[in-house]
Parts: structure tokens; sequence; C-alpha cells
């Protein structure tokens, strides 16, 4: 499991590469802003995760937050290369390359939530 989510991190981030550094897209380098939000994205989930008791099996307001600010820094991130496109810092053919960076990368970091957040207690003998 964890090779294959490195993989898909990788492949990820050669989209993000490509939308950046090829020739005929001027080379121009806006879209790695990108990475902010990939480092951003599971930051409020770890902190709530963190925060909330597990025993109760009703909504908690803290995960839900936590969840909606996560949503926000996806949707951010999908937007930002849409908007550098419409001002014409990058060319449409880089944002889409970077928008398919984004949805392996995003899908990597669910990934590793789902194989590795069920158990509770953290420990380095799980990788």
């Amino acid at each position: 499991a964890l090779i294959s989510l490195s993989f898909g991190g990788a492949i990820g981030l050669m989209f993000l590469m490509l939308g950046c550094a090829l020739p005929q897209y001027n080379s121009q380098y806006w879209p790695l802003f990108v990475l902010f939000f990939y480092i951003l994205s599971p930051i409020p989930y770890c902190i709530a995760r963190r925060l909330v008791d597990e025993t109760d099996a009703t909504s908690n307001a803290c995960k839900e937050l936590a969840i909606f600010l996560t949503t926000g820094i996806v949707v951010s991130a999908f937007g930002l290369p849409i908007v550098f496109a419409r001002a014409q810092l990058i060319l449409w053919g880089a944002c889409a390359l970077v928008l398919t960076g984004n949805t392996v990368i995003f899908a990597t970091i669910l990934g590793f939530f789902l194989v590795f957040g069920s158990n509770d207690d953290f420990s380095w003998q799980q990788w």
C-alpha cells in the first residue's frame, strides 16, 4: 500500500512539473504555488482527529469543521490554476496538467488516510 501511494504521489508531482517546465508552456512556474495546498490539506483533519473522542458515534462539530476547511483548501487548489490561466499567466494546457496532478495528489492523500487512518495510536512500526 505504501509503495502504491508513493508511486501515486510521484505521478501527481510529475504532472505538476510538466505543467511548469515544458517549453511549449513558456516555462512558467506559477503553478508551484499549489504545493502549499498539498501541505495544508491534511492539517485540519489531523488536528481534529487528535482532539475528537472517537467513542461518540454521533456527529461532531470539530470534525465537521475540519472536513469543511479541508474541502475549502482542496477547492482552492483546483481554482488557483484556473485563475492563473484566465489571467494569462499560464497557458490552458499547463492548467490541464496541473489539474490532473491535483487530482492524483489529492487521491493519494485520501488513500493515505483510508489506509493508515484506521489505527488509533500512531507508531512508525506500521510503515
